[in-house]
């Protein structure tokens, strides 16, 4: 059983012209221990796609299954405890509380969970550590660059250890170097923990580090992903699966 399936999704959305497509009959299958770049410009459908994976939007085609499970099957409670305890979710625009320390950033999704403040911030500092944070856990994101603001919401997606780990543009804020650091140490933690990374990027230089890569284009995957087989192979498993 594949961690995470795609069978034939689709997003749109209506406007006052037209209607969008925004994921447009997308298939894909991911496995644990293995890191999948899905590749595209901007407006590609690519953080869409994320979304309704982190099961914060709801397909209006297709299925999406995690663990072989439907996510369309999930309670609003099932929902909940998915993406605070199964999904990890670097988000694009950060998403930290201001006026608040790193540590205690990096660390407040382990508290929704459930766990208590001191031990969920002991959890997090070794990620800010590995992250090249470690001595400036206190500081506010006022007073962080946008690179350290990336880090810090890439250390809260860390930290509880997720199954699955959807990064959309981690690497948008740092430098070159900085973003090899961060996709290689994304690629080891799907390898060493058996996790499933799925990483949406127009980063070319950044996607080629992943297992496996897809093309994402107007909402279409366009392309192979890098194991040789072709969209409408990868639609048949996903659909074959139980």
């Amino acid at each position: 059983m594949s961690m995470l399936e795609l069978a034939r999704v689709v997003k749109q959305y209506r406007s006052a012209e037209e209607q969008v497509r925004a994921v447009d009959d997308v298939s894909l299958v991911a496995e644990a221990g293995e890191m999948v770049a899905v590749h595209g410009p901007s407006g590609s459908g690519k953080t869409t796609l994320l979304l309704l994976i982190a099961a914060l939007l709801a397909p209006d085609g297709g299925v999406i299954r995690y663990g072989g499970r439907d996510l369309a099957s999930f309670s609003e409670d099932e929902a909940s405890d998915y993406l605070l305890h199964d999904v990890g979710f670097v988000y694009q625009s950060f998403r930290l509380m201001p006026q608040v320390s790193m540590l205690e950033n990096a660390a407040i999704k382990l508290v929704l969970g459930g766990g208590r403040m001191r031990d969920a911030q002991a959890q997090a500092a070794p990620w800010l550590e590995r992250l090249g944070l470690g001595d400036r856990l206190e500081r506010t994101p006022e007073q962080l660059s946008g690179g350290e603001r990336q880090r810090v919401a890439i250390a809260r997606a860390l930290a509880g250890e997720p199954k699955l780990i959807l990064a959309d543009e981690p690497t948008g804020n740092l430098d070159s170097k900085r973003s090899k650091e961060i996709v290689e140490l994304l690629g080891s933690i799907a390898r060493e923990r058996g996790a499933c990374v799925l990483l949406v990027t127009h980063d070319t230089e950044a996607a080629s580090i992943a297992d496996r890569r897809c093309t994402l284009r107007d909402g279409r995957l366009i392309e192979g992903d890098g194991s040789g087989e072709e969209p409408d192979l990868l639609a048949a498993r996903a659909r074959s699966s139980p």
